[in-house]
């Protein structure tokens, strides 16, 4: 059985033109970028190149802004607690309802050992309150940090905005955004657009580099101490030997996205909608979780009433199609996401949520397939639920309250 993905933002596909990239520096090119020997100096000029292309890709003139890491969770450690060790003084912190846990959870380590917190909520689309944002800066507010999309909904926030605000009301204010799901997918220059973000975040497998690569941007004059300590690399600011073929894959990548961004965007965007539409036709009784916002183009998250994610997950699988749940379920906690909870998903629904997330690889047939086979498998599922009128294909009169 053919494999029909749909989970790209989980992770993505190696592009072939990023492994053709990377394959010199898994070969012969092998050498420490730090070694002082003739051959490393092809790993080091590699290394800086690759720090030049993906610098180039945000708008930037100045490559040392880049830092390289091993991924977005470690981009996002670094920026919160690089950020907090580097401003003691301050001690108050801003974020939102519905962070990856990279950040939110993070927040919340620091809240414990004494930090200050507020999070910031989302209405039912998902769209930041923004005048709650602006409530929740204070003298003493250190840093700012907040999302640029939404992983599970594929919700964006205004990040230009916020940032904008942030400054203004304190220039001291440190802004970070985990750009983690909107690189590659939307333009972001640093430099023209984002003047006032002071850090980002981002991965390199969510943009057809592999996993084990990510990068943060530290602008300029922006205090932030360094977490990983115990070497000289990264100018200081990350101990330990750069990946050079990973690293060179991540530029690629970038690279690569930069180059087709509107052509790809048009035809997943269509691919999407039409996925959308159709399923909302064919199956009654569902939510489309962030509909009402401003969304990424590659991103459906439908919660469907009165049946479990977990049960769709599985029998997705049998056939062949790989998605990923909005309800936590299928990590063994019966809690639902605390994204869709945040939003206010109706209870009969938020256990019954699917992501479907589309990449450049997405094909209008593995579109075809998934609305052949995802009405049947709801269908099936609610044959099984007392709460459901099989005859009226509706619930069944009285059945939320029968759930309370």
């Amino acid at each position: 059985m053919e494999t029909i993905y749909a989970d790209n933002n989980a992770t993505t596909r190696v592009a072939p033109e990023v492994l053709d990239a990377m394959a010199p520096f898994l070969a012969g090119d092998y050498f420490n970028p730090s070694s002082m020997y003739e051959p490393a100096r092809r790993t080091s000029l590699a290394v800086a190149d690759a720090r030049r292309q993906v610098a180039r890709c945000f708008g930037l003139d100045d490559a040392k802004q880049i830092l390289f890491t091993s991924c977005a969770t470690e981009s996002n450690n670094t920026a919160i607690f690089g950020v907090v060790q580097a401003n003691p003084r301050r001690r108050h912190i801003v974020t939102t309802a519905v962070e990856h846990p990279a950040v939110l959870e993070v927040c919340k380590a620091l809240q414990r050992s004494g930090y200050e917190l507020t999070v910031v909520p989302v209405d039912r689309d998902g769209n930041l309150d923004v005048g709650e944002f602006v409530r929740a800066l204070r003298p003493d507010t250190l840093l700012v940090t907040v999302m640029h999309a939404n992983n599970e909904t594929g919700v964006v926030f205004p990040i230009e905005q916020l940032s904008r605000i942030a400054k203004q009301t304190d220039p001291a204010i440190v802004f970070h955004t985990d750009a983690t799901q909107s690189v590659g997918k939307i333009p972001i220059d640093l430099a023209r657009d984002f003047p006032h973000v002071d850090l980002l975040s981002f991965s390199g497998h969510k943009v057809h580099a592999p996993k084990g690569i990510g990068a943060l941007f530290i602008r300029r004059g922006v205090p932030c101490r360094p977490t990983m300590i115990g070497g000289h690399q990264e100018e200081g600011r990350r101990a330990g030997t750069e990946n050079v073929p990973y690293i060179v894959g991540l530029a690629t990548a970038l690279d690569l996205v930069t180059q087709s961004h509107l052509e790809d965007e048009a035809r997943i965007r269509a691919l999407r909608d039409r996925l959308e539409e159709t399923l909302v036709e064919r199956i009654p009784s569902v939510e489309v979780n962030g509909k009402g916002a401003p969304r990424l183009s590659n991103t459906l998250n439908i919660s469907c009433h009165y049946v479990e994610g977990e049960g769709m997950l599985y029998q997705l699988s049998d056939c062949g199609i790989c998605a990923s749940s909005g309800s936590a379920c299928t990590s063994g906690s019966l809690e639902p996401s605390h994204v869709l909870r945040a939003m206010q998903v109706p209870f009969t629904a938020v256990h019954g949520s699917i992501r479907f997330s589309l990449s450049r690889f997405t094909t209008d047939a593995e579109v075809d397939r998934i609305i052949e086979v995802f009405p049947a498998i709801v269908g099936n599922l609610r044959r099984m639920s007392p709460y459901w009128d099989q005859q009226m294909n509706r619930p069944r009169p009285g059945a939320e309250s029968l759930l309370r």
